[in-house]
């Protein structure tokens, strides 16, 4: 073998002896070898020794962790601990039955403590089962098998829980995952204490089969191949047979009192005797046992001085604990109390003026509505429109901070973009809102109201009117779909305040280890990545999804060499994402249904264009005209609702961004394209001309 074969082997042999994987799978070899190759005295001494302190450890650590899932490992420790007791039973068996010797530990038990009498023996061995079995294994076994039940049934509302705490911005995505691990390990762990229960109790009824075997197989050995007398080998073999299941059993009383520990422990800052220590010290409960357990020494015939040292230990633990509350508790003089003042320095003020992107507050007769507990919950629609969003824009919605706010009317919610009121409506719970369809006469009896997200005629009504309302054409919808259907409209309208300069940053480190080269040499060498928000922002504000963000920084880099400008930028992104923009508006059979601007109202506004004092393309046009195009836009947008589209413009490219700028304020729901912004494969079908005044 090579020098170089040699130190390979070297180095495989260390990583497998260091590895913790390697140690378990070696001694399960050793508990099996433990039943199969015969064993001398000292080693059965080893083994019993080694049982006993595996024994008290787990004992100890059950009562100083915190929470039985700082111990989650205990079912397969349980697991290896029987087994090696089991090999540790076959290995006694075997030498007791062929040297009639255990070694010095088994027979220090089977004459010590039972003091060399078998019939004692057996009866303190089958106490100790009784116990181990009927009273802890079972009871343990008992409630591993409810805290799983409870536990798997737990898990839904704790899931919900931690979406809540997500959404709300409590906790971040990393402890949201933790959280869900920890839920899914505690469910693991009861189940797996369920069945490990089972093995203890298996463990328990083999213990004392051996000892049935021993003895009997003990007595045949003893009779009939050494000639004892009867007496003599049931003396000799029962008692070195009882020696060793109390060796072996008292540790696995041990373990098994541990399972009921680990099972019954309750989630704690503390350890166990820290626990109890508090609980339990209470004056009146000291005092009144030690002046009652004290009144029982008076009984006639009863010794008085065992009573009356329990009393007065319990007397004294009082007075103890008594002196502990009595001590003054340390204050803080006012010349060191922290002083509550102004916030002086910029980072004290820094937490005052920080706001979130987008808040949702509703008054407190909607809390219903966000609670953990019910069946639809608003917290998980708000999960749900941050992936819609995600998928339909493109945009990474920022956490939506839900808040009750007194200050509201007890039905009334409103939503908040970057600190300020975007919307507000009225919802009534335990009704559903009622959205009549086109050409429906028929009206239902409740209360008419507004759709707070397209401001349509609706009417509240009550659940017993649903399924007729549905039967008569009406679209019916819940409090809670209808506040979403309203948030998930003001996203969209408002994504390009909601896009702040850190998301995009994040969305542009993600998008260097796909598509480096998309970014390569344009930010920061020619644009900024403020100039590109600026331009996101424009595309965002009318609606026009981002997901490629790849193949607009591709286009940005090829327009920037002529212009930094933001707006003609965002207008050079557009003229390329002209399927994007058909695909956006058209209907379900790929035609898109707009209206126009008639030729001498163009002419118009091409003669009216002029840069304003911010170096803006705009109309250069009087207030009463600008008014009047206005109105005729509107009229023409009613036209295109009652024909059931959605309101489309198209006009030159010229005009398209100034008409924009013209109609934002008063018609923002007017979609204003250019007819280079439409894809060769869609057909246009058009519904109209806006005509020049006076015509």
């Amino acid at each position: 073998m090579t020098t170089a074969t040699q130190e390979t082997s070297a180095i495989g042999l260390r990583k497998l002896f260091s590895s913790q994987d390697a140690v378990m799978a070696l001694a399960v070899v050793v508990i099996l070898g433990m039943m199969l190759v015969p064993l001398p005295p000292f080693g059965i001494d080893l083994l019993v020794a080694f049982n006993l302190a595996i024994a008290l450890a787990v004992m100890l650590i059950t009562m100083y962790v915190r929470r039985a899932m700082d111990f989650a490992a205990f079912p397969t420790v349980l697991l290896l601990i029987t087994l090696f007791r089991l090999g540790i039973n076959v290995a006694s068996s075997r030498l007791i039955l062929l040297n009639g010797n255990a070694g010095k530990v088994i027979d220090t038990f089977g004459n010590l403590i039972v003091g060399g009498n078998y019939i004692v023996g057996v009866v303190v061995f089958l106490i100790l089962m009784v116990i181990q079995w009927v009273v802890i294994n079972s009871g343990a076994g008992r409630v591993a098998e409810v805290g799983a039940r409870f536990t798997l049934d737990a898990m839904p509302g704790k899931q919900l829980a931690i979406d809540a705490d997500l959404n709300a911005g409590i906790i971040d995505e990393q402890e949201a995952k933790l959280r869900r691990r920890e839920i899914q390990i505690e469910a693991d762990f009861y189940g797996a204490m369920d069945g490990a229960s089972k093995f203890v109790k298996g463990d328990a009824i083999a213990a004392l089969i051996i000892i049935l075997v021993n003895v009997i197989g003990g007595f045949g050995i003893g009779v009939i191949q050494r000639n004892l007398d009867f007496l003599g080998a049931l003396q000799s073999y029962t008692l070195l047979t009882v020696g060793a299941g109390l060796a072996i059993q008292i540790p696995a009383l041990l373990v098994s009192a541990s399972a009921g520990l680990i099972v019954t422990r309750s989630s704690s800052d503390a350890s166990l005797g820290n626990d109890l220590s508090k609980q339990l010290a209470n004056v009146n409960v000291l005092v009144g046992g030690a002046i009652i357990i004290s009144l029982v020494a008076l009984i006639p015939g009863i010794p008085k001085l065992p009573f009356l040292l329990v009393g007065g230990l319990f007397g004294g633990a009082g007075y103890f604990v008594w002196q502990g509350e009595q001590q003054p508790v340390e204050t803080v003089t006012e010349d060191f109390l922290p002083i509550s003042k102004e916030p002086e320095t910029p980072e004290d003020m820094l937490p005052m003026v920080v706001v979130d992107p987008l808040e949702l507050e509703v008054g407190y007769g909607l809390i219903p509505l966000i609670e953990d507990g019910t069946e639809e919950n608003l917290l998980q629609r708000i999960s749900g429109i941050r992936r819609q969003i995600m998928r339909e824009m493109g945009l990474i919605l920022p956490i939506v901070r839900v808040r009750d706010n007194l200050q509201l009317q007890p039905q009334t919610y409103r939503i908040k973009v970057r600190g300020e009121e975007v919307a507000r409506s009225t919802i009534k719970l335990g009704h559903y809102l009622a959205i009549p369809g086109s050409g429906i006469e028929e009206t239902l009896q409740g209360e008419k109201t507004t759709e707070p997200a397209f401001g349509l005629p609706a009417i509240w009504i009550r659940d017993a009117d649903k399924g007729r309302a549905e039967m008569m054409g009406y679209t019916v919808v819940s409090p809670i779909a209808a506040i979403s259907t309203h948030l998930s409209e003001v996203v969209r309208g408002y994504g390009g305040d909601i896009l702040s300069r850190q998301m995009l940053s994040e969305m542009i480190e993600q998008l260097k280890l796909s598509t480096p080269a998309a970014i390569d040499g344009l930010i920061p060498d020619v644009l900024t990545l403020g100039e590109v928000q600026a331009v996101l922002r424009n595309l965002l504000r009318e609606r026009v999804p981002i997901r490629d963000l790849g193949g607009i920084l591709e286009i940005l880099a090829n327009t920037a060499s002529v212009t930094r400008d933001p707006n003609i930028l965002a207008e050079a992104v557009r003229q390329n994402m002209a399927r994007t923009l058909s695909n956006q508006y058209s209907d379900p059979d790929g035609d898109l249904h707009v209206f126009t601007l008639a030729p001498q109202l163009e002419d118009v506004l091409k003669s009216a264009l002029a840069s304003n004092e911010n170096g803006e393309i705009a109309f250069s046009v009087d207030a009463q005209t600008a008014q009047g195009i206005l109105t005729r836009l509107g009229l023409q947008m009613e036209e295109m609702a009652k024909q059931g589209f959605p309101p489309v413009i198209l006009v030159p490219r010229e005009l398209r961004l100034a008409l924009r700028r013209l109609v934002e304020k008063s018609l923002p729901s007017l979609v204003v394209l250019a007819f280079s912004e439409i894809s060769s494969q869609t057909k246009v079908i058009a519904h109209g001309a806006v005509e020049p005044l006076g015509v």
